[in-house]
């Protein structure tokens, strides 16, 4: 079994449910050096949609954000696990924190070829460092 699990940051950002949207985002984050370890857009309504980001460095978003006007909502607290694609890494982890008594009220994962693995677990942010503790981390 051999995966790693971090604490990371996410913020939220609405926009206009448009084609460009995200593509603008994603160039200004990039051009600025702004890597994301992670990035998911969701409908948020008729007309909008809603970006999640999760930065590796939060400071950079923080700071590019508030140089551009990007009005984001967070930091906020995940979980990003990423490792060898193997069959129950992911019940294994959901099995240490239904222990600790941890409930996961979110997630969203993909595998990728080349056999590996990249997930985000939300827990409440009054169970947080109950779950860090049950995963050693």
């Amino acid at each position: 079994m051999s995966y790693e699990i971090s604490k990371v940051d996410y913020y939220y950002t609405t926009v206009p449910d448009r084609p460009d949207e995200a593509y603008n985002l994603l160039s200004a984050l990039s051009e600025e050096g702004i890597s994301l370890l992670a990035f998911a857009a969701i409908p948020f309504g008729p007309t909008r949609t809603q970006l999640t980001l999760f930065p590796d460095d939060s400071l950079g978003l923080e700071a590019e954000a508030s140089k551009v006007g990007l009005d984001l909502d967070g930091p906020h607290h995940a979980l990003f696990v990423r490792g060898d694609d193997e069959l129950g890494a992911l019940a294994r982890i959901h099995d240490k924190l239904s222990s600790a008594g941890v409930n996961v009220f979110a997630s969203s994962g993909v595998a990728a070829r080349g056999g590996t693995f990249g997930y985000v677990l939300y827990v409440r942010p009054e169970d947080f460092d109950r779950a860090v503790a049950s995963l050693d981390i």
